[in-house]
């Protein structure tokens, strides 16, 4: 399950490390953007242990936010042009055999490359 935590500048610790230490559960770092003021990071986590990995983060400071649903496609919207298959780094997008466009969004590390090459604005990453 993927879920984003937030950070701020307050918080100097190895968060990932600690929530690692302290909960035994392998967490997979799919996307990250930290600065000197705030960060924010974008987790896969088993989901059996969601909850446990969101507390252990929440005990050291941070914001946690499940995400049920990392990008949302606008069905009436999407022409099933393919922009979105050629730039997603992670395979998100791919062409059925009738030539719609699928979407595996549990592969989705909402980077936004796709929403910016969405010719109709049919693509959002949620950010919640």
């Amino acid at each position: 399950m993927k879920m984003v935590i937030h950070v701020s500048s307050a918080i100097h610790d190895p968060v990932i490390a600690r929530a690692i230490l302290d909960t035994g559960v392998e967490i997979n770092v799919d996307r990250a953007n930290i600065d000197a003021t705030s960060g924010e990071i974008v987790l896969e986590v088993p989901a059996d242990s969601c909850a446990r990995v969101a507390t252990a983060f929440e005990r050291q400071g941070a914001s946690v936010s499940i995400l049920e649903h990392p990008i949302i496609r606008d069905e009436d919207e999407c022409v099933h042009c393919g922009a979105c298959i050629s730039v997603c780094p992670v395979q998100v997008f791919s062409f059925k055999d009738d030539w719609s466009v699928a979407m595996d969004e549990s592969k989705c590390i909402q980077c936004g490359t796709c929403v910016a090459a969405c010719p109709h604005a049919a693509l959002m990453v949620m950010s919640e």
